[in-house]
Parts: C-alpha cells; sequence; structure tokens
C-alpha cells in the first residue's frame, strides 16, 4: 500500500448507548491517529437528523479536527451546497484556511443530506431554485475564497465586490462530489477536482469517472483530472472479526434503503442477535459485494487491485467497523484497527 495514499470519510456514528460528545470525541482521536499515521485526509459529511450519525456540521468539525492535527488535510466530504448560502460557505471555509493554511478542502455536493421535511427547514425559501443554481453558486464560492474576491452586478448597473475574509492569503481546494453524471461532468466542465461517492452508490463508477476524464477543460486551477475513490471498508486481524464488525452498518444501510426507520447503530452483538427479513438480507448482500470487509492484509490487497482497476492513486476510506458492547464509549477500536491494519 505504500504506493497508494490513503483518506478517511468520517460520518461520526453513534451507537447504542453512546451520546453525541462520545460519539465526536471517538472521532477527534481518530483524525489525531489518522495523521500521526500519515494518512492523506480527514473529511466529514453532512447529514441531518439521522440517529445513527453526528456528523451534522462539517465546518465545525473540520476547526476541531484541525486543532488537533498537525499535517492532514481536513475537510467536507461534503457540505450540500442546497443546504446553505454560497456566501456563508465561502466566509467558513475562508476561516477553516486562515485556521489550517494549505490543509483545507471543500467538497461540495448537490444532495441535500436528509428527507424533504429537514432540507425545508435547512432552506428557508422552501425552493428547489438553490438546487437548480448549483453550478452558478458553485462558481460564486470559488471566486469569493479568491482574494480579489466576486464582482455583484446590480441591474441599475452598479457594482459591489464580496471577499469571503478581508486579506486572503491562500483557498481551500474545492471538490464537486456526486454518485451521477452531474456532478462529474460540471467538475470537467469547470477543471476542478472530482470524487464520486462510491461508498454510497455503488453503481455508475465507471461512467463517472469516463465522463469526468473524458470532458475534463483544464482550467487555472487544475491542468489534468484529479479524482480518488472512496470504499466502504472493515478490516479486522480475521475475516471473521472483520464480517462481524461489518454487520451493524451493513443492517443501518439495508434499513435505509428499505425506506424502514432510522435508529442509533446497534452494537455487533445486536447486529448478530437480530436475524434480517428476506429484504433485508437481500439489501445486505448486494452491498456486502461491493464493500472491502476481510483480513487487513487481504483488504490492502483487495484496495490496490481497486486503484489500479480504475488508475487512481488514493482512496478515500469510510472505515465502518461497528463497536462491541464492552468496548469504551469514547473511542473507536474497530474503526482504529481498521486504519492500523491498512497501514501496515
Amino acid at each position: 500500500m505504500s504506493a497508494l495514499a490513503l483518506s478517511v470519510l468520517d460520518l461520526i456514528p453513534v451507537r447504542t448507548g453512546q451520546t453525541t460528545a462520545q460519539a465526536v470525541a471517538s472521532s477527534m482521536t481518530l483524525a489525531q491517529h489518522a495523521d500521526a499515521l500519515g494518512l492523506t485526509r480527514y473529511w466529514f459529511a453532512e447529514h441531518h437528523n439521522m440517529p445513527s450519525v453526528a456528523s451534522t456540521t462539517p465546518p465545525v468539525l473540520i476547526a476541531a479536527a484541525a486543532a488537533r492535527t498537525q499535517r492532514i488535510r481536513v475537510g467536507s466530504g461534503g457540505v450540500m451546497l442546497p443546504n446553505h448560502a454560497p456566501l456563508i460557505v465561502a466566509e467558513q471555509f475562508a476561516a477553516l484556511e486562515a485556521i489550517a493554511p494549505g490543509r483545507v478542502d471543500l467538497g461540495i455536493g448537490r444532495a441535500p443530506g436528509s428527507d424533504p421535511v429537514i432540507t425545508q427547514l435547512l432552506r428557508q425559501s422552501g425552493s428547489a431554485g438553490d438546487v437548480e443554481r448549483f453550478p452558478s453558486h458553485v462558481q460564486d464560492i470559488a471566486l469569493m475564497l479568491q482574494p480579489d474576491g466576486a464582482t455583484v452586478q446590480f441591474t441599475s448597473g452598479g457594482e459591489y465586490t464580496v471577499k469571503a475574509t478581508p486579506v486572503a492569503s491562500g483557498s481551500p481546494t474545492i471538490w464537486l462530489l456526486g454518485s451521477s453524471d452531474y456532478s462529474a461532468q460540471l467538475a470537467a466542465a469547470h477543471g476542478l477536482p472530482y470524487v464520486f461517492a462510491n461508498h454510497f452508490a455503488g453503481v455508475g463508477l465507471e461512467r463517472a469517472l469516463d465522463l469526468y476524464r473524458s470532458q475534463f477543460r483544464p482550467s487555472d486551477s487544475l491542468a489534468e483530472p484529479r479524482t480518488f475513490l472512496t470504499a466502504n471498508v472493515v478490516a479486522a486481524p480475521t475475516a471473521d472479526e472483520a464480517e462481524a464488525r461489518a454487520l451493524p452498518q451493513l443492517r443501518a444501510m439495508a434499513r435505509l434503503r428499505g425506506n424502514k426507520p432510522m435508529r442509533v447503530l446497534e452494537t455487533v452483538e445486536e447486529a448478530l442477535a437480530a436475524a434480517p427479513d428476506a429484504m433485508e438480507q437481500t439489501l445486505i448482500d448486494a452491498m456486502r459485494q461491493r464493500w472491502f470487509i476481510g483480513s487487513g492484509a487481504d483488504v490492502r490487497s483487495a484496495l490496490a487491485s481497486f486503484a489500479a482497476q480504475h488508475g487512481v492513486d488514493e482512496i478515500m476510506l469510510s472505515p465502518v467497523a461497528g463497536a462491541y458492547a464492552s468496548e469504551p464509549l469514547d473511542a473507536t477500536p474497530g474503526r482504529t484497527q481498521t486504519l492500523d491494519l491498512l497501514v501496515a
């Protein structure tokens, strides 16, 4: 794995008996560990109103992780732009760039990251217009983050300069994220780096990468296509332990895809004790085929082959290892173990 860069995507899972404070504390410790291991970047997702996910506010979490780390890049995977005004996003990430110069990634997605009710609460206008204006909002953010800022043109003929921060000395790297052709083509058209949400979508990866690479237009910030892969990963000393630790997240994803009520993440013992119904088992079996689960050596080999197959030199791990009931609530031994075994 020495030639393959590894990064982390963290949703901050919340399990049975765990408070939000404990879940966040465990993720901050994991970020520090990833930094010490030499991993490339550590991103936080944006999801809302999900009992098993504490990653709701990437900028806050990025700031906390930046303060606890030394060299690893920190960022969003991603900010769901329809939920936010572009100026707010630009200001937040300009501040983060000032806190951790040269270490900040701004990953931007077009999905809302929640259900329609929460989306309406996040977007006071209650309109789909923000989604439709996604391309222009991405451009607005990129301009406002530059030292010269963006110029607003008024219909009366006047102009107004908007800067995300008064005296910028640098700006975050903007990445477009997506699970469909749309973001791949938009990233290509604007010469931006791109990441397909393979850990979530699982299908359409080859087409999205081909569209991005074949349609890419060089920009001032990026001369050639730049992308990496995301993957759900569980590594353990034995394949049996890895399969057991993967089961809580597999069951949670099956409930989500089956439109069943969400709840906190089960412990390994709870997941093993609960027999899935036929639909859940079908969903689990289908997802299991796309996840990387096994001993450290087996997962390292599979990830290297996966990266080579798709022509990338970096994989962002979503370490989805569950916890046993006896393990500390303010730590995440299974996820830590996954990173250790893949760097070994």
